[in-house]
């Protein structure tokens, strides 16, 4: 018998290789060569989730993560022959979801760590979203910039036959050195903090109703704050929604033209950014190939939180599990 934590895959290779169970013979190419046996071995996936590097968590509470004896068996679980994610190809990322909990006669903080698995025959995405309260907008770059790539997961009993095993599973890592975050100026810092796994979904997009809300943040004097605010062109009057803020007292007066201008260039701006969205999404529909879209349409997101076990809380009986991943990739399809 295998012991707890090792899986088997029949699928253990990528594309049209096909793994091969003990005892049959090897396949003969046609020309008498021999083909390459694709390496079929039990898959250690005990503590898998901790590989997935967990995406915006604060850089001074990542160890306090790893403090906690968290249990995701139910993780490991869905690799065994049944399970959710058997013999599938996955991409896999961590975060963390800081809640007030209650646990051992002790109130805290803590950041409950979750893996979101994504099931998908290329990756969802080469890219991440960088936003926070304190940008207008938002910033989607490639990974490589924020030292982050898919990482085939290699099991350390396999890492001296490489070469030889065809991987299934993929994470999410960051190579940034924490040693090295001291020379970092803390803008930098802080984008880590802000990032989010980035998903392009231009099939299920194309159905969603555009947004006409406009961040706000109209610059006053040095002396003053800027205001900071919401303007939505479907319900809101341009010329009611500044008297109310000049009532408020937090636009002066004065500024009222400027501000009715700002808000105007600022719904300009937004609609013809989403008119050259839906172009540019109108066009990559167009010319995507059927492979990739039934790939699209078959992606499918697990979200998987820790199991209770004698050193940890109760998140299911505290309600502290939610479907809900990112503004990108939304919800999942289950939670575990």
């Amino acid at each position: 018998m295998s012991p707890k934590g090792w899986k088997r895959s029949k699928e253990a290779a990528n594309g049209p290789d096909k793994a091969e169970s003990s005892g049959e013979e090897p396949k003969r190419a046609k020309k008498g060569g021999m083909v390459r046996r694709a390496f079929c071995a039990a898959v250690n996936v005990e503590n898998l989730w901790k590989e997935a590097f967990p995406v915006g968590t604060e850089w001074d509470q990542y160890d306090h993560v790893y403090e906690i004896d968290w249990d995701f068996s139910n993780l490991e679980d869905a690799f065994e022959e049944g399970g959710i994610l058997h013999g599938k190809r996955v991409y896999m990322f961590g975060c963390t979801e800081p809640q007030l909990v209650h646990f051992k006669d002790t109130s805290k903080v803590v950041h409950i760590p979750a893996v979101v698995a994504v099931t998908s025959p290329f990756p969802p995405s080469d890219k991440v979203g960088i936003k926070s309260v304190q940008m207008e907008g938002e910033m989607i770059v490639p990974m490589k910039e924020m030292k982050m790539g898919w990482v085939p997961y290699i099991p350390e009993d396999a890492r001296n036959s490489v070469e030889r095993y065809k991987c299934n599973i993929f994470t999410l890592k960051c190579t940034q050195r924490r040693a090295a975050l001291k020379q970092l100026k803390q803008e930098r810092i802080k984008k880590y903090e802000y990032c989010l796994p980035y998903l392009y979904q231009p099939l299920k997009e194309e159905e969603q109703q555009p947004d006409t809300v406009v961040p706000v943040m109209y610059p006053l004097d040095d002396e003053k704050p800027p205001v900071v605010t919401e303007f939505d062109w479907a319900f809101d009057d341009v010329e009611e929604f500044t008297d109310n803020l000049i009532q408020d007292e937090a636009l002066p007066a004065e500024e009222k033209q400027k501000f009715k201008d700002y808000i105007k260039d600022a719904v300009a701006a937004e609609r013809k950014k989403q008119r050259e969205v839906r172009e540019a999404r109108r066009k990559a529909i167009k010319e995507m190939s059927e492979a990739t879209k039934v790939g699209l349409e078959n992606m499918r997101f697990f979200k998987f939180y820790p199991v209770q076990n004698p050193e940890t809380p109760d998140l299911a009986s505290l309600n502290l599990k939610a479907s809900f991943i990112n503004r990108y990739y939304g919800k999942a399809h289950e939670v575990f």
